[in-house]
């Protein structure tokens, strides 16, 4: 029933370059974001059946991420969950089944849209995992297209756009959207708002113990 919350490891963005493109954004939102904070919103369409209408899911929340590798994703509506990577592990907490399931960070990020944002130095190390182009702008935005290299995963695609605003001389780009296909034909369009480009998160943000009496699963 919420398993799909599970497809949003993912992280927010700023970067930008007057007259860039999505690479160029992408680009210089990994060499000079180094903490974010943002409000998001997540819409999740399955793929309609025969005879039926595709079904449609709505969440909100609170992200945030600091380099290397760490993240907070806390949904609250319309259920609690944590998504928490210190680093080390991933630790995934639903809050109405009182489970917590822990999984070696370094074995499931990969070529997920949380690697593509949180894990990369630059652009160089990204190609290594994605197949990285530049897509049409649309809606205002600049947008940028990932494809994994790997063939194994459930992630077929990443979408990512920027909107670049300010003067000629010192220009701002903010993500504003990720879209995300998986390979069953699941869309989820995360829309960021209110982002933060590197504030100052303490060490703590990033931890999680699971509460007591919690099912703790680890894989």
């Amino acid at each position: 029933m919420k398993r799909f919350l599970i497809t949003v490891i993912f992280i927010a963005a700023y970067a930008g370059l007057a007259g860039a493109t999505g690479l160029n954004s992408l680009e210089m939102f990994v060499k000079n974001v180094k903490s974010g904070r943002a409000d998001f919103s997540q819409v999740v369409t399955s793929p309609a059946k025969e005879g039926q209408l595709p079904k449609v899911k709505t969440s909100t929340g609170q992200f945030e991420f600091a380099r290397p590798n760490r993240f907070r994703f806390n949904y609250t509506k319309p259920f609690e969950q944590t998504i928490v990577a210190d680093g080390q592990t991933l630790w995934l907490y639903d809050a109405d089944l009182n489970q917590v399931t822990a999984r070696k960070q370094s074995a499931v990020l990969g070529s997920t849209p949380a690697a593509l944002i949180a894990s990369a130095a630059d652009l160089q190390a990204l190609k290594a995992d994605f197949l990285l182009a530049d897509a049409p702008d649309a809606n205002g935005l600049q947008w940028v297209t990932a494809t994994p290299k790997s063939k194994d995963g459930q992630l077929q695609s990443v979408r990512v756009g920027f909107r670049v605003a300010g003067e000629a001389a010192a220009p701002t780009s903010t993500l504003e959207v990720l879209e995300i296909l998986d390979s069953f034909g699941q869309r989820s369009v995360l829309t960021f708002k209110q982002f933060q480009s590197n504030p100052a998160l303490p060490s703590t943000a990033f931890a999680f113990k699971p509460p007591v009496g919690a099912d703790v699963i680890r894989q």
